[in-house]
């Protein structure tokens, strides 16, 4: 019987070529000959359990990826998939809530490697106000709720600079995953329309923190809130769910942000 995986060879090929690198230029990496590369990649050698691994991990191949190169090979998987809710993962899943809540009174969120929601802090629930009650029915997906026109998108002061920061994040998240899940969702997201006035020239401002990064600067019932969002991952983790979970994390880009924030709080 043919199997049903594509082979293990062909899979690490198209991850070679996805990282650009040369079949010399990954040997040399993996300590091993090019003429040994050539037969794995070929089918003419079959690798080693230790092997796949090691050339996954000179790839930087995602856990979930690293597991179907496995079972490619025909081995078991290595990386387990467990719930957050999973006993196992009660320390990890302590750690994500203690930096949502310590991050109050500034907004945070917890998402998966598809940017669906999977935890948030309390000071999120202001920032939503007028959108769309579907885009906030679980499972809620970040990128639709920020870029949709009956989401955040009317709100964003600087709509189409955001958007194409976000896009532009979606594209290289797929560039290293090759994810089909990913892809749809930018063929998705690419077709939504710009927001009435997003072009509109922005007034000069002083230099300020937004000068260095992309600001997300959103019109709220307060006035104009501006963000700095940073990422957090899990630095060294062995589970396939928290390889994939990231804590977006919103600091207020000026004064003013800060103490709106604050006086919302109390």
């Amino acid at each position: 019987m043919m199997s049903a995986h594509p082979p293990v060879g062909g899979l690490l090929r198209e991850w070679r070529q996805r990282r650009r690198m040369s079949q010399l230029e990954l040997a040399c990496e993996a300590d091993i000959s090019t003429r040994h590369l050539s037969f794995l990649e070929t089918g003419r050698a079959q690798p080693s359990r230790e092997m796949v691994v090691h050339l996954a991990e000179r790839l930087d191949v995602p856990l979930r990826d690293r597991n179907q190169l496995l079972v490619a090979a025909g081995y078991a998987p290595l990386y387990p998939e467990r719930s957050l809710d999973d006993p196992a993962l009660a320390a990890a899943r302590r750690a994500v809530d203690l930096v949502l809540a310590g991050h109050e009174p500034y907004p945070a969120v917890a998402i998966d490697r598809h940017w669906t929601l999977v935890a948030a802090n309390g000071a999120i629930g202001p920032l939503l106000a007028g959108a769309d009650p579907a885009l906030l029915r679980p499972p809620v997906n970040v990128l639709h709720l920020s870029l949709h026109p009956g989401g955040l998108a009317p709100r964003i002061e600087n709509a189409a600079e955001w958007r194409a920061h976000l896009l532009a994040r979606l594209r290289r998240q797929i560039e290293v995953s090759a994810d089909p899940v990913l892809v749809k969702l930018l063929e998705e997201l690419s077709r939504y329309p710009s927001p009435e006035g997003s072009r509109r020239p922005e007034p000069a401002r002083e230099p300020s923190a937004v000068a260095i990064a992309v600001p997300l600067r959103l019109r709220t019932d307060g006035g104009v809130l501006s963000f700095l969002s940073t990422t957090m991952v899990f630095g060294t983790p062995v589970d396939v769910t928290l390889s994939e979970l990231a804590v977006e994390s919103f600091f207020p880009a000026d004064q003013a942000t800060a103490d709106a924030l604050r006086a919302t709080a109390r």
